[in-house]
């Protein structure tokens, strides 16, 4: 449960990065996002991260995610930043320039596209830590790096002061038990699952908090689920998870065959703040299409069934 030594516990979500109609960052949608979430009861952001179209965006852009984003949360709650690079000197390069935009901390997968061995993988998570004077986490997610964090490589990691914590996408729920059990030997590492279909029993298993993408639609129903795991009511999470399970159904609305599993989800999310009327346009970053009228409405319809209000 989470513990009040952890750095990073609670909601934080991995915040969305809304376009203009041509494919611009839209800054006032990205401020009224921000705003969502703080009135949600957010306990941290997480920007560049996958749902924040990370690897689509240019230097430059991701650059003004971050301006944004820390500018409209005014230091209300931390920002972690992605420095999602495929080698060492490139994260190294964004972690420096999320750290001098007022970034709070960094987050860094494994390396990618080249091919890494467990050594590799260890020495480029300290080289960061070294580079950079926030703290670092890392972001386990083997779908897009190909590379799974193990608790043998994390832990060493943390018991040295090189990692603050790990959002774990992995969706292996037995490595982040056993991870979540070691880690109550290192006060002050966060364990967070990016598991958001499993949050109560994720919870239940140690986690200090989630950062869930669908928690851009809805991040008070994630603070009721967060807080009623933290409180012990096991049955009101598991009620509130189950609701949450219902409207992450969204992400099916892409007509099949048309659009990956990416493209589905975040145009999913993007659409339903646009219903919600939070952001102007569901815009995507290319590649990856827009989600069309007949898949909005019926987005539309699992809002209306999880309860959530629309603009």
């Amino acid at each position: 449960m989470t513990a009040a030594t952890t750095s990073y516990s609670g909601v934080i979500p991995p915040v969305v990065t809304p376009l203009t109609a041509d494919g611009e960052l839209d800054r006032a949608s990205l401020e009224r996002v921000v705003g969502h979430l703080l009135d949600g009861g957010v306990s941290g952001l997480f920007a560049l991260g996958s749902s924040g179209e990370t690897a689509y965006l240019t230097p430059a852009q991701q650059d003004e995610v971050i301006k944004v984003i820390t500018s409209a949360s005014a230091g209300q709650v931390p920002v972690l930043v992605g420095a999602i690079e495929t080698t060492t000197n490139r994260a190294i390069e964004r972690a420096r320039a999320a750290a001098g935009l007022g970034a709070d901390a960094v987050v860094a997968t494994a390396p990618f596209y080249t091919r890494t061995h467990a050594t590799e993988i260890d020495r480029h998570f300290r080289d960061i830590a070294a580079a950079v004077d926030v703290p670092l986490l890392a972001y386990d997610v083997p779908v897009c790096v190909h590379s799974k964090l193990d608790p043998e490589l994390l832990l060493p990691l943390a018991a040295d002061g090189v990692l603050a914590g790990v959002k774990d996408s992995s969706g292996d729920d037995g490595s982040f038990r056993r991870l979540a059990i070691a880690a109550r030997e290192l006060p002050g590492f966060s364990v967070l699952t990016g598991h958001e279909l499993v949050v109560d029993a994720m919870m239940l298993s140690g986690a200090d908090g989630s950062v869930p993408g669908l928690g851009n639609v809805d991040p008070h129903g994630y603070v009721r689920l967060h807080e009623a795991a933290v409180r012990g009511d096991w049955a009101a999470a598991k009620a509130e998870q189950d609701r949450l399970v219902g409207l992450f159904d969204i992400v099916t609305a892409a007509a099949p065959g048309t659009a990956s599993a990416t493209a589905a989800g975040l145009g999913a999310f993007k659409t339903a703040l646009m219903l919600r009327g939070v952001i102007a346009t569901n815009v995507m970053s290319p590649p990856m299409r827009r989600l069309d009228e007949g898949e909005t409405a019926a987005i539309a319809a699992y809002l209306d069934r999880a309860g959530l209000s629309r603009a």
